[in-house]
């Protein structure tokens, strides 16, 4: 009976790898006709739909489904220099949230600043609140060599609480979870329309900050030390590399783009400030940033797909009376499959007769 090895791939044509996921794809739809069949006895076709329908049926719900994108891109491409460092920062939804906090604050207290001063200012605070969430972590890293993945997703939950403290301390005592829409009257600290589009300026800053990464890993001394630490500490310091440097300044840089996507979700989006602006964007991201392969161009598709898929979902919720639950289940289901297409990306199967 021969038996079973595994072994990885040498790095597969493009054209594979797009067709391996292009199949998980129509197989996951498959497995969600059926679950839609059984549960609900609703027709697959009407449902799938209504899913384009409720993310591409007008020009506002394809320009959401953008907004969205452009945020899980943001962290995404935020996440890459530290994974490729290996280092496992699981807490960009936290850093996300300090950046929508450090934008919030700046709204309230600095309202009566031109829009022109202050927008710059809301970016480089955010973006620093981002930097200080997650070189606190890179530093212990660095000097004790702490378990950054489980540090990292702690200090998700103290971001949570942080935001918590200061709705009750800036709006509301009685106990809810938001505040009210920050300066509705005089829009400061709000994203101004370019080029006719709510939410043009978010497409800018995202394309800029993408192609900037791009680079900056590419072609710079820092993206090459970063690799060459991931890949090996005693072969980093075996070149002359400084480690500890590499660790915190990669991180900083890390933080400080998840920070900017929490500018992004407030300042750019929804203007007002609650425990659930992250949205789960800083877990998301991660499939994203890993089924990508770090590629800039997958990252966004990528991103548009999941953001198809969950805006879409909630339209199915809505539109044909079903529980909210059913929209999550189909969401996963199409995960769950992209996540296992990997495996037959990276990895073969050898059958080996034994003698």
């Amino acid at each position: 009976m021969p038996s079973i090895r595994l072994s990885k791939k040498d790095t597969p044509a493009l054209y594979k790898s797009i067709l391996i996921r292009i199949a998980a794809i129509l197989l996951s739809l498959i497995v969600c006709a059926i679950v839609i069949v059984s549960i609900t006895d609703l027709n697959p076709v009407e449902v799938y739909g209504a899913m384009l329908k409720g993310a591409l049926g007008t020009k506002r719900r394809v320009w959401v489904t953008i907004r969205d994108m452009l945020a899980l891109l943001l962290v995404a491409v935020g996440l890459v220099p530290a994974f490729k460092m290996r280092f496992w920062n699981i807490g960009a939804e936290g850093q996300l949230l300090m950046g929508g906090l450090a934008s919030a604050a700046l709204m309230i207290y600095c309202g009566n600043i031109p829009n022109a001063v202050l927008l710059p200012l809301i970016m480089i605070c955010s973006a620093l609140a981002g930097v200080l969430w997650g070189i606190i972590p890179a530093y212990f890293k660095a000097k004790y060599n702490t378990n950054e993945t489980l540090f990292t997703l702690m200090m998700n939950y103290i971001a949570m609480q942080l935001i918590t403290f200061c709705i009750v301390f800036w709006e509301n005592p009685t106990g809810s979870n938001s505040v009210p829409v920050i300066n509705a009257d005089t829009a400061a600290g709000w994203f101004p329309s370019l080029f006719g589009q709510r939410y043009g300026l978010n497409l800018i800053i995202v394309a800029a900050v993408t192609v900037f990464m791009a680079f900056y890993l590419k072609y710079t001394k820092h993206g090459y030390e970063l690799t060459v630490v991931g890949e090996s500490w005693n072969t980093a310091r075996f070149a002359g590399i400084n480690v500890r440097k590499v660790i915190i300044r990669t991180m900083a840089l890390s933080g400080a783009i998840c920070g900017l996507a929490g500018c992004l979700v407030v300042s750019g989006a929804s203007h007002t400030i609650s425990t659930s602006i992250g949205g789960g964007r800083g877990f998301t991201a991660i499939i994203v940033a890993w089924m990508s392969n770090f590629n800039s161009i997958a990252m966004a598709v990528i991103s548009f797909f999941l953001c198809l898929m969950s805006n879409g979902a909630i339209q199915i919720a809505s539109q044909f009376g079903l529980n909210e639950n059913i929209s999550d289940i189909i969401v996963g289901i199409i995960i769950f499959f992209l996540i296992g297409s990997e495996f037959f990306i990276r990895y073969k199967l050898n059958f080996v007769k034994k003698a």
